[in-house]
């Protein structure tokens, strides 16, 4: 490997334009990075390596020539495998559909190429962003860029990894529970859940019709800035996207938080004796330097937190098995087994309870916007431990696994959430701290991330992977 691997996208940007590096050789950094990890952590579903070697060589034709297509001109970037390409098929990662049912690019991926961007393939997730890693059926298991015994998170599995490792140096994911912000914080890297219709959803296989986001993972707020810049904006082929101004994210980097209060609980009444014994420090440090940056510390405890938690979960599941229903019945043991069996549990759910649940959504957000006039950002942590192990996983099933990760409550509201790594467990995994703000700030949030990182460096600690890698 070359010292390229540990470069974050924004930095990646800088050096291409002032000719310390090339495009062929990030793209060519990036397919080695797959070549050596990509069997043991399954990142990909399906890599355009000969694709992103001729869109490279272009592009260092068109900076040679004073041409620069856009912000990520030249960029090795990721799909998740529920979002169309041209370039390829759409899996889910499932046997259910059609994959040539599935074609074109989706509006993210058509901006991120008009900026110049560089596919490298498509990555891994969770059967149809649901379910769990299933060795019955032929995809890659999903692993931690951290630990092989260990989950990458779901449902955005490999734009986790495949960041932390530097096989892309950033990736689009979804988030209907947590999807972006899970794999994130359990490998170490940076994501950002945009505002509900904030980003055209066109061209993703859908989830939760009303909880579904799609948004950038990175190695750094800076970096998620960089793409969030191209990938925000209504479109109209995407009903739910609202025509609100963007702002200048990059651009929102000051570096300062003087006169910004962040309301924080760390939810320990929700994580309880799960929770890592790492967090506490963690938590106590991380407060320390968003003060020391400026911010206003305030003590608060988020409104409702159980019951917009479930509401997540009850919509989540009525709207999923409103999509997949005909393929259940037909096809069900094509599901991989947890999948088939979240998405049954829709079944057991009332049209009463569906509506509650909505209802419950409505009575929250009202609450969380009365809180959101006494502070500007509230922060928890991600969750309260680090990467489920495998062995956990298979024991205790998805549902529970999810006990100590605080992210459903924030799909319920829409608002945007960043998370950060900001610590590691005993054993050297990586912890998340999330912060959410009103809707349609993502620039406050991404300039509180980027002010953290500014003086820590959990983003950029390497995997012990890729650690032993360079070290050879």
């Amino acid at each position: 490997m070359t010292s390229d691997t540990m470069l974050t996208l924004s930095e990646a940007a800088v050096a291409l334009r002032t000719g310390e590096t090339t495009s062929v050789g990030l793209v060519q950094n990036a397919i080695a990075v797959a070549d050596a990890h990509d069997d043991a952590v399954g990142m990909f579903i399906d890599r355009y390596t000969d694709r992103a070697l001729a869109a490279a060589t272009a592009a260092d034709a068109d900076l040679a020539a004073g041409r620069l297509v856009g912000p990520l001109h030249g960029l090795p970037l990721g799909i998740k495998d529920i979002i169309t390409t041209a370039d390829g098929p759409t899996t889910a990662q499932s046997l259910v559909h059609d994959p040539s049912s599935f074609t074109g690019d989706a509006v993210v991926v058509q901006r991120l190429k008009q900026a110049g961007g560089i596919i490298m393939g498509k990555l891994t997730t969770m059967e149809f962003a649901i379910g769990a890693p299933d060795e019955t059926k032929p995809f890659p298991v999903p692993r931690n860029a951290w630990s092989l015994d260990h989950w990458a998170g779901g449902s955005s599995s490999g734009s986790g990894s495949s960041v932390a490792l530097g096989a892309v140096l950033g990736a689009l994911g979804t988030d209907t529970g947590g999807s972006i912000r899970i794999p994130a914080a359990f490998n170490g890297i940076t994501g950002l859940m945009p505002t509900y219709g904030r980003v055209p959803k066109s061209g993703c296989v859908p989830l939760g019709f009303t909880l579904d986001h799609i948004g950038p993972m990175a190695r750094s707020a800076e970096d998620c800035a960089l793409m969030l810049d191209v990938l925000a904006g209504p479109d109209s082929s995407d009903p739910t996207t609202l025509d609100v101004p963007v702002a200048d994210y990059s651009g929102a980097l000051t570096g300062d938080l003087t006169g910004l209060k962040i309301g924080v609980d760390k939810l320990a009444r929700v994580a309880g004796d799960d929770a890592d014994p790492a967090l506490d420090q963690a938590w106590n440090a991380a407060l320390e330097v968003l003060a020391g940056r400026g911010a206003e510390i305030v003590g608060m405890e988020i409104p409702y937190y159980q019951a917009m938690a479930t509401a997540d979960f009850v919509n989540m599941l009525g709207e999923a098995l409103a999509y997949h229903l005909p393929d259940l019945q037909a096809k069900w043991s094509d599901y991989g087994a947890a999948t088939r069996l979240i998405l049954a549990q829709g079944a057991f759910y009332s049209a009463a309870d569906y509506v509650q649940a909505a209802r419950a959504r409505r009575v929250g957000v009202r609450a969380i916007t009365d809180l959101f006039s006494t502070v500007d950002v509230i922060a928890t942590p991600t969750a309260s431990t680090g990467a489920t192990s495998f062995a956990d996983l298979d024991s205790r099933g998805v549902v529970r696994a999810m006990s100590a990760i605080h992210t459903g409550y924030w799909d319920s509201t829409g608002n945007p959430v960043l998370t950060v790594p900001f610590g590691f467990t005993g054993p050297g995994l990586p912890l998340g701290l999330q912060f959410a703000g009103r809707p349609f700030d993502e620039a406050t949030l991404l300039r509180i991330g980027d002010a953290f990182q500014s003086v820590t460096d959990f983003h950029l600690q390497a995997p012990a992977l890729l650690d032993q890698e360079l070290a050879a």
